[in-house]
């Protein structure tokens, strides 16, 4: 890689890296030497991987090397990214945030075996709250993972360390999950792109009863894109749409959420420069608020019932914190006739909105109503901890509902030096639409040109 800048390679992002290694500017080998190197001088600040597969990733980066070399042209060969710790991947054992000694997994999960397919890398696994159940990702067993635009914050969660992972270019784009908004969360307060695609249109086992999504944060729309086209082993052509323009739009924004909530002023000031980001792009914009119904008060149901569930599932359900236990308990006393209303309701929210979606192409709202919370912030109660953590779904966990298609895209910073992202929603099956708008609020804002100061990253904790 002679004369090629490390940071710059490093924040090229899934598509620019791709295109260092075909040009044969760079090998996948000295990619993902740079990649760990950045690893192991970030990480002890940051705390975003759970478990670095470095030798692994040098083997199969030597292999990519020698496909290409012998004409192999898969768009992403030789790209490594890192997946969160609740996939299964062979070889190594998924910990899912908690103390329980879970298996070392025999296969890939489907998803890994479609990306590897594709000739993507995996270096490592990222941490995540403990069974995913948090806006933060922090546990007793883990430790606080930091925000690296501000290390006295949260990246989110429960996505937060495939998203701080990626804000501090370690990698250029990592695998998540969304419950109730674990991808857009996170690419909010790591100024990332976090797409929820429409439910079922990535492989995922059936979890907290269908509120469950898979996807990427990644360092731009075209990154999205590119990684859903592998992961959709080859059914979508994304990377065309996002790089597309769109006709003249009608875009419902809101500020009205399923639960109460209200956006905290710099996150009001982010949505209301989007509106005339897009009215400027010659889009319709105005006001309508989403027929949520029920929703606000089903999504719980299904949360406390999926985090039973997982407990129940783990090698020692007593390894895990006592916030979790008390909150398991509350779900194994819902019953089953309880949780099949609450799935009806997310269903029927899907059938409102599209009528909602007859007379609107697309809704614009916040991704969250609130400010990234300080790192550390869990160290405390569960009331307390469901008190904070509450509101940061408030306009994202909707969408897990009905299995809407959602992305949060960066378009702006706080003054504390932490990003916002807003959000905008598509009926089912229109990631295409979105991507497409999404690239257009990306070309105007160059948030994705944007990267972490690494020397306050380096710099001691206040």
């Amino acid at each position: 890689m002679t004369g090629l800048d490390s940071a710059s390679v490093a924040y090229a992002g899934v598509v620019g890296q791709a295109d260092l290694l075909r040009s044969g500017e760079l090998t996948s080998v000295e990619l993902v030497d740079l990649l760990l190197a950045r690893i192991e001088r970030l990480d002890g600040r940051v705390n975003a991987f759970r478990t670095v597969l470095a030798e692994q990733a040098r083997t199969e980066a030597a292999a990519a090397d020698a496909a290409r070399r012998h004409g192999d042209r898969r768009p992403l060969l030789g790209v490594p990214i890192a997946v969160k710790d609740n996939i299964a991947l062979s070889g190594t054992s998924s910990l899912l945030g908690t103390g329980s000694p879970e298996p070392v997994a025999s296969h890939d999960d489907e998803l890994i075996r479609r990306i590897r397919e594709g000739g993507v890398l995996i270096i490592g696994k990222t941490h995540l709250p403990e069974l995913a159940m948090w806006a933060a990702t922090e546990s007793i067993h883990r430790g606080v993972t930091r925000n690296p635009w501000n290390l006295s914050c949260t990246p989110g969660g429960s996505s937060g360390g495939s998203a701080a992972a990626v804000a501090a270019g370690m990698v250029p784009a990592a695998h998540a999950t969304d419950g109730l908004g674990s991808i857009r969360i996170p690419a909010s307060c790591c100024g990332l792109v976090g797409l929820k695609p429409t439910h079922d249109t990535l492989p995922m086992a059936d979890h907290w009863h269908g509120l469950s999504h898979a996807g990427f944060v990644t360092r731009s729309v075209r990154d999205t894109a590119a990684l859903l086209d592998l992961a959709c082993d080859g059914s979508t052509r994304l990377s065309d749409a996002a790089a597309a323009g769109t006709p003249r739009l009608r875009i419902a924004v809101t500020t009205r959420a399923a639960t109460p909530a209200r956006p905290a002023g710099e996150i009001r000031a982010a949505l209301d420069r989007t509106v005339a980001v897009l009215g400027d792009l010659g889009h319709d914009v105005s006001a309508r608020t989403p027929p949520y119904g029920a929703v606000g008060v089903a999504n719980p149901v299904r949360y406390f019932a999926g985090v039973a569930d997982d407990v129940g599932h783990l090698a020692d359900p007593a390894a895990i914190e006592p916030r979790t236990r008390r909150l398991a308990a509350i779900g194994r006393r819902i019953p089953g006739r309880t949780v099949r209303w609450a799935r009806r309701a997310g269903e029927e929210l899907g059938h409102r909105m599209d009528r909602f979606f007859a007379d609107s192409d697309l809704l614009l709202l916040p991704t969250m109503p609130v400010l990234p919370r300080p790192a550390g912030c869990l160290r405390r109660g569960t009331v307390r901890t469901i008190q904070l953590m509450l509101p940061c779904a408030a306009y994202t966990a909707p969408w897990n509902a009905c299995g809407l298609p959602a992305i949060s895209v960066p378009v702006g910073v706080t003054a504390g030096g932490v990003p916002v992202g807003v959000q905008l929603v598509a009926p089912a099956g229109r990631e295409d639409l979105l991507l497409a708008v999404a690239a257009e609020v990306e070309r105007v804002v160059g948030w994705s040109d944007r990267r972490v100061d690494e020397e306050q990253v380096l710099a001691p904790l206040p």
